[in-house]
């Protein structure tokens, strides 16, 4: 009998994934969210919009003796008018754990962008199959990472053997918020954006609420970590700040205090991470707004520039060297009360020899090779014996924190 005889359909529910904080229920199937309708009514901001519904992090995790999958699915791509065509978004599929498989789904809907005029135009197209095949008989836990930076509609789950959801293995789960970077930007596929990584080596359970463009501050999103179950947290904070050039230092440090007060209501003791920027070097002293540099992209290339002038901090604008001060000052003040409040200086991660080496292609985000090595170096700070989030049996590495939450060095 061919396998095409004996598929079982499996309704796509929230038991089967992970890593979505809302699941949407839409005319073709269910669309993952990963900020919750509450939070996403109170700014319908199209930038937000994009980037939450693009399922980074998010995976199907169910067990089962299958050894074919199918997945339909309708995806939204994203084309940039003037850039080079974009490369359809990648699936990762795992099986216990290791790499088993990587795969793409055409057709799917088109989401055409101007980012010289700001406007963007949607037009619908077909659903697609992602389809794998030959996989190890017998029982086994299987995971399909969907697209980092492709918004997916999930239609339809077949598979020749009954699957159940993934049991839960005892993991601690790992909550992430951040910007693009942290959402995976360049990253090859969504198991290798570095929070992804990182969480591997680590040996959590992700839930990413890296939002490209919009980590803002915004006070939905804080609410929305405070009410996800959660036990390490981190919130990477600055670079959409100075980009889109949002707030003085006089509304930034109130703004960070409140976050990081609002988690502080759910998870009053669990480990919170703060994180500065990674070097940058347009905005490291410049002030933002960042604007797509017109004459790169004239060129077929999308690269961007600082437009803001240096003096302007005099006057409170933010750039990433005065973010950074600022939240360490932060976290010294409130680690005083907060013994479990933790400071990483992002250059740690990425920083003045990392960008000589490993160039952010387009000014702003990091490349594949520059996110594994955020991943790597992230994963060995904070997951080591005497990091913050205090690594597994199997984890090991060198701590760079002191008592007090501060990173002990930046000599990676």
């Amino acid at each position: 009998m061919n396998t095409e005889d004996r598929w079982i359909t499996t309704p796509v529910t929230a038991d089967l994934l992970r890593g979505a904080l809302d699941l949407e229920r839409t005319a073709q199937g269910v669309l993952p969210h990963r900020l919750p309708a509450r939070a996403r009514a109170q700014y319908t901001d199209g930038q937000l919009a994009m980037a939450e519904a693009q399922p980074s992090g998010v995976r199907l995790a169910f067990r089962t003796r299958a050894t074919a999958i199918e997945l339909d699915a309708l995806p939204t791509k994203r084309v940039y008018v003037g850039a080079p065509p974009r490369p359809d978004g990648v699936y990762d599929l795992l099986v216990d754990g290791r790499p088993a498989g990587r795969g793409s789904v055409t057709g799917g809907n088109t989401l055409t962008i101007d980012m010289t005029t700001g406007t963007a135009e949607q037009r619908p197209g077909p659903v697609g199959t992602l389809r794998f095949a030959g996989l190890p008989g017998g029982d086994k836990d299987v995971e399909i990472w969907l697209p980092h930076n492709e918004a997916t509609e999930l239609v339809a789950l077949r598979t020749d053997a009954a699957v159940e959801p993934a049991p839960d293995r005892g993991r601690k789960v790992w909550l992430h918020h951040g910007s693009s970077i942290s959402h995976g930007s360049d990253a090859a596929s969504p198991t290798t954006t570095w929070p992804a990584l990182a969480a591997s080596l680590g040996g959590v359970e992700l839930i990413n609420l890296g939002l490209g463009g919009s980590a803002m501050l915004d006070p939905f999103t804080a609410r929305a970590m405070r009410d996800t179950p959660a036990d390490l947290i981190s919130v990477k904070i600055g670079i959409n700040l100075v980009n889109a050039d949002l707030m003085r230092l006089r509304a930034f440090t109130p703004a960070v205090h409140g976050f990081l007060d609002t988690i502080r209501e759910g998870h009053p003791t669990a480990p919170l991470l703060v994180v500065s920027p990674i070097l940058c070097p347009i905005h490291e002293d410049t002030p933002g707004p960042s604007a797509p540099d017109l004459a790169a992209l004239s060129a077929g290339k999308l690269s961007f520039r600082a437009t803001g002038d240096p003096a302007e901090t005099a006057a409170g604008k933010l750039t990433l060297n005065v973010i950074r001060a600022e939240l360490d000052r932060i976290v010294k003040q409130r680690a005083a009360e907060d013994p479990n409040l933790y400071h990483l200086d992002g250059r740690d991660l990425y920083g003045e020899a990392d960008s000589v080496e490993l160039p952010l292609p387009d000014q702003l985000h990091p490349d594949a090779a520059a996110h594994r090595r955020i991943g790597e170096r992230f994963a060995e700070r904070a997951f080591a014996a005497d990091g913050p989030f205090k690594a597994n049996d199997s984890f090991q590495a060198n701590g760079a924190f002191t008592a007090n939450g501060s990173s002990a060095d930046r000599s990676a």
